[in-house]
């Protein structure tokens, strides 16, 4: 019995050896890795750092050590963020970082001696397709969002629609509204707005 289980042990640690050697990822492996990907990154954890919040965005504050003002934020129609103790900060157009520096100078000293804050994004505001689409109107921003994609949520092309020319009108850094050229692999952001044009016949 003893000399059975050895010689599976031996055989079992002989075939991972030759799977590691050939370059190749054990079973258990893919099945973690599997399982990481089902669970996907936390939210926000793709958006570059620079992002600008808008109105329509949310975030979760952590302020460490207080649980009461901890909780799930939204950025309202003027760009404002209502928090607890501190009330409305102009949260338009800054990054998370900015606002963990926002929220934290405000806390400090008065309500809170050296805070620590914390800001994550937790979903984006939408985005707006219009022109040739059978159903225009807004829709919820995922990561990695190309023309095409937002194409194929607003229902497809109308048959007045040009297929591959599009415009992005898109929020500038100064605030200003920027309209540029766009292709269907080009990728759009929250709360850029996507005009199908109508191709002349």
């Amino acid at each position: 019995m003893r000399s059975t289980l050895w010689q599976t042990l031996i055989f079992l640690g002989m075939a991972l050896s030759l799977t590691l050697a050939l370059g190749l990822t054990p079973a258990f492996a893919d099945s973690d890795r599997l399982a990481n990907r089902t669970q996907g990154p936390p939210p926000g954890s793709e958006q570059p750092a620079d992002y600008r919040l808008g109105s329509g965005d949310h975030v979760k504050v952590t302020v460490f050590g207080q649980q009461d003002l901890t909780g799930d934020y939204a950025i309202d129609g003027t760009g404002r963020l209502a928090f607890p103790l501190i009330g409305a900060i102009d949260a338009s157009g800054m990054t998370a970082h900015d606002l963990e520096k926002a929220i934290g100078t405000k806390l400090s000293p008065d309500f809170i001696r050296n805070p620590h804050v914390s800001v994550q994004i937790m979903s984006y505001r939408p985005f707006y397709i219009v022109g040739e689409v059978k159903t225009p109107g807004s829709y919820a921003f995922v990561s990695g969002m190309t023309v095409i994609n937002a194409v194929a949520l607003a229902g497809g092309f109308t048959y007045r629609a040009r297929e591959d020319d599009f415009y992005v009108t898109h929020m500038g850094q100064d605030g200003k509204r920027v309209r540029t050229e766009a292709s269907p692999d080009s990728r759009i952001e929250p709360g850029d707005v996507i005009t199908v044009r109508e191709r002349y016949f």
